[in-house]
C-alpha cells in the first residue's frame, strides 16, 4: 500500500525510504547583488513580477536612433512653410519665365462690349492677375455698378465705401480709393459700389461729363504702373464713354456665339464716334474670343469670321467654357489663384502672355 501525506506528496510503499522534496531553485532576483535592478533579460512585466507588484510599471526607452532631436534653448521651433496664393499659383502654372517684358509706357485699356455675359469682368480680373504674377504693376478700375471685379479681387465695395462714384461725381482723387489686392503683389483695384448706378443721371448736367475719368487718371501718379484695365458695364452709356475717352486701347471680349457678332457693329460705331470727337488716340488693339465650346461647329465659325475681319488684333489664345472660371469669384479670387491648373487659367495665361510680348502694340483693327 501507499500512504499519502496530508500535503498530498507520495511516501512510497511502507518501509521504504521517505522521498525528500528537491530544494527550490533560487530566484534570479534573490541572487542579484544588493541594490541591483531587475535582470536585463526580463521584459518589464516579468521584472516587475519578480520585485513586487507595488512598483510602477517600467517604461520602454527607445534606442538612440529613435530619440527625438532636442533643439537648443531659445531656438525657434520649425513650422510649416507659409506659401502665398501667388507663389502657389506660379508653381502650379509651371512657368519657366517669372518676369515678362514690361511696356515702355503704361498701357490704359478699356475692356468694353455692350452685350452682357461675354466675359468682360472675368477677362479684366484674370488678365490683370496673370500680368501681376509675372512682374507687372496693374490697376483694375471697376466701372460697373455691380462691382463684380471688386468682388473677384476681394475688395470691399459696400454702399458708402469710397469708390469710382466719388471720383466721377465728387471729383475725389483716384489715389484715395485705390486698394491693393492682398493675394497678388503688384495688383491694385479702384472699387465700384452700387452708388455708381445713379452716376449716369448725375453726370448729365455736369460740365465735360465725358472726360471725368480721363482727368482723374491724368492727375493720378501712374508712373509705377504698367497696365490700367478699365472694366465697363454692359451698356454704351456715359460710364462706358468715360472709359473710352480715358483709354488709348480697347480690348473687346467676343463670345463665340451668333448674337455676339450682331452687337459688335454698334460697339464699333461708338468707338469711331469717340475717336472722331473726344479721343483721337483711341484704337481697337485686342480682341479676345471667350466661352469657346470646341464641341460645336458654330463656335469655330464665329472664331473664323472674327479672325477674318479683324486680323492680327485677335489673340491666338481662346478662352474655353470652364466651370472653374465661374466658381472663382464666389471665393473672392481669380481663376489664376483659385485653380491654376484648370483649362480656363491656362487660357488666360496664354492670352496675357501674348499681351505682354507685344500683342496690341502694332496696328489697330480696321
Amino acid at each position: 500500500m501507499e500512504q499519502k501525506t496530508p500535503g498530498g506528496q507520495g511516501r512510497g510503499p511502507v518501509g521504504s525510504r521517505p522521498m525528500v522534496p528537491a530544494p527550490a531553485k533560487p530566484d534570479a532576483a534573490s541572487m542579484a547583488p544588493p541594490g541591483a535592478g531587475p535582470p536585463g533579460n526580463l521584459v518589464p512585466a516579468q521584472a516587475r513580477a519578480g520585485v513586487g507588484a507595488e512598483l510602477p510599471a517600467a517604461v520602454d526607452v527607445p534606442s538612440s536612433s529613435q530619440m527625438p532631436v532636442v533643439a537648443p534653448a531659445g531656438a525657434p521651433s520649425p513650422g510649416p512653410v507659409a506659401v502665398s496664393p501667388a507663389q502657389a499659383a506660379l508653381a502650379a502654372l509651371g512657368e519657366t519665365e517669372r518676369e515678362w517684358p514690361r511696356p515702355p509706357a503704361c498701357r490704359v485699356m478699356t475692356i468694353a462690349n455692350q452685350k452682357g455675359g461675354v466675359g468682360k469682368t472675368t477677362s479684366a480680373v484674370n488678365l490683370a492677375a496673370c500680368l501681376a504674377l509675372h512682374g507687372a504693376q496693374v490697376l483694375v478700375v471697376d466701372l460697373d455698378p455691380q462691382g463684380n471685379a471688386s468682388t473677384a479681387l476681394d475688395i470691399e465695395h459696400r454702399a458708402g465705401t469710397p469708390s469710382v462714384y466719388n471720383v466721377l461725381v465728387d471729383e475725389q482723387p483716384l489715389g484715395d480709393i485705390v486698394r491693393e489686392v492682398s493675394a497678388i503683389p503688384g495688383l491694385y483695384c479702384a472699387p465700384a459700389t452700387i452708388d455708381l448706378a445713379g452716376a449716369e443721371i448725375e453726370l448729365v448736367p455736369l460740365v465735360a461729363r465725358e472726360g471725368r475719368l480721363h482727368r482723374a487718371l491724368a492727375s493720378y501718379d501712374a508712373s509705377g504702373l504698367d497696365y490700367i484695365l478699365i472694366d465697363c458695364p454692359p451698356s454704351l452709356g456715359l460710364l462706358t464713354i468715360n472709359a473710352l475717352v480715358a483709354a488709348s486701347e480697347v480690348l473687346i471680349p467676343i463670345q463665340c456665339e451668333y448674337y455676339a457678332l450682331e452687337g459688335l457693329e454698334q460697339l464699333l460705331r461708338t468707338v469711331d464716334l469717340v475717336k472722331g470727337h473726344l479721343n483721337p488716340e483711341l484704337r481697337i488693339s485686342t480682341i479676345l474670343l471667350t466661352m469657346y465650346d470646341g464641341r460645336t461647329r458654330l463656335a469655330a465659325q464665329v472664331a473664323d469670321e472674327v479672325r477674318e475681319h479683324f486680323g492680327d488684333v485677335v489673340l491666338n489664345a481662346v478662352i474655353p467654357r470652364s466651370v472653374r472660371v465661374s466658381e472663382a469669384p464666389s471665393y473672392g479670387q481669380s481663376v489664376i489663384t483659385y485653380d491654376p491648373g484648370s483649362s480656363g487659367a491656362q487660357a488666360y495665361l496664354d492670352a496675357a502672355r501674348e499681351m505682354a510680348f507685344g500683342a496690341g502694340l502694332g496696328e489697330s483693327a480696321g
